[in-house]
């Protein structure tokens, strides 16, 4: 009998985020409270809760915008301080904001290399055109032209156009806030696949999200905050009671009432034999 070779166990992906015991404080407000987060390479961890859980304080934490009260951050296994946005992107650390921060009146290049110049004293356009058309290609963007406005583009194409140009500097790390925001269905669809070739280009992704139904589309785990607290980490397949009993803090709502009438309803009543 042939002896069959062993199996070769995955190989465990990078961690490039941890976060242990995060807290912020304005003042005598606590935004944040023990917080802790883990990010590896290849994987979209899905950060949700409800208005005022702290999912922006966490995000400008981590963008240098805001510095912490207390706790401690690693990034690729080395422990940081992000005093600054500057610190953020020099470490490794990309963020997408949700108002996306272009200038309508310019072109797809010119958005992309804003600020990050080839030659600032004598610009380079066509290196320039050339390594936005390799971004581009890489995430498989559907943008016509790198030389028409970006007031010209639909939402989906600018989404795109504001993560190529976050991929520019080569970061470990892309933190995207509500990307899906404001979205028709099939600009929705561009934007999630986008989010899965950046993760298949083995980057750390956190994305920001009211949207159930895109979290579960791309998210490898969605972590819930609630009231600046950790309450939750999940499976993309958790049903809608868990997450919504999680963002709410709630085991009777709305929705846990629904799946318990459904669950009622599909169960047959037994009737006495006459």
């Amino acid at each position: 009998m042939t002896a069959q070779p062993l199996q070769q166990p995955a190989p465990a992906r990078e961690l490039v985020l941890s976060l242990s015991g995060v807290s912020k404080r304005f003042g005598a407000v606590a935004a944040l409270t023990d917080i802790d987060l883990d990010v590896h390479a290849g994987e979209v961890v899905a950060l949700v809760g409800d208005n005022g859980a702290g999912k922006s304080t966490l995000v400008k934490i981590l963008s240098g915008v805001h510095q912490p009260t207390a706790g401690t951050m690693t990034f690729c296994g080395q422990p940081v301080s992000l005093a600054d946005p500057g610190a953020s992107l020099a470490l490794g650390i990309a963020t997408v904001f949700q108002d996306l921060a272009l200038c309508e009146n310019l072109d797809v290049v010119a958005n992309i290399f804003l600020g990050k110049e080839l030659n600032p004293l004598q610009l380079d356009e066509v290196s320039m055109e050339v390594k936005a058309w390799k971004l581009l290609n890489e995430l498989s963007a559907r943008i016509p032209s790198v030389r028409i406005p970006v007031a010209s583009l639909s939402g989906g194409q600018r989404q795109t156009v504001a993560i190529a140009r976050s991929l520019l500097m080569e970061p470990k790390l892309i933190l995207l806030d509500e990307p899906t925001a404001a979205l028709g269905v099939a600009q929705t669809a561009e934007v999630l696949d986008l989010i899965e070739r950046v993760r298949d280009k083995g980057l750390g992704v956190v994305m920001i999200s009211h949207n159930m139904e895109d979290v579960r589309a791309v998210a490898d785990r969605i972590v819930v905050l609630r009231l600046g607290k950790n309450n939750g980490v999940f499976a993309p397949d958790a049903s809608n009671q868990e997450l919504v009993s999680a963002i709410t803090g709630a085991s009777d709502n709305s929705v846990s009432r629904r799946s318990h009438r459904r669950q009622s309803q599909s169960t047959p009543t037994e009737h006495a034999q006459a």
